[in-house]
């Protein structure tokens, strides 16, 4: 009914950059609110970044002046652009939607080496 499909994790050094993106199909209602969250080796998951289709957003405090989210909503599609990386950032990072109901992805392995 909705998937979310993921894209753009991998291994990069630590200061580097990565850009997620995360493309939503299926029954999107006009108004919802995407996002981010993660979650690392013997951790919790965790929220990085949400923002709804009137572009309000909201960052965890570890993140930001890092990452940076955004969306195209004509294309279903939330980024998340991930500057200055660190190894604490090393993670799964899911992407989910919030409408009617709560959906997840499957989630992009982000390692940032030291």
């Amino acid at each position: 009914q909705v998937q979310l499909v993921e894209s753009g994790g991998g291994l990069v050094q630590a200061g580097g950059s990565l850009r997620l993106s995360c493309a939503a199909s299926g029954s999107i209602s006009s108004i919802n609110t995407m996002g981010w969250y993660r979650q690392g080796p013997g951790k919790q998951r965790e929220l990085v970044a949400t923002m709804d289709t009137g572009g309000n957003s909201n960052y965890a405090d570890s993140v930001k002046g890092r990452f940076t989210i955004s969306r195209d909503n004509a294309k279903n599609t939330v980024y998340l652009q991930m500057n200055s990386l660190k190894p604490e950032d090393t993670a799964v990072y899911y992407c989910k939607l919030w409408q009617f109901g709560e959906y997840w992805g499957q989630g992009t392995q982000v390692t940032v080496s030291s």
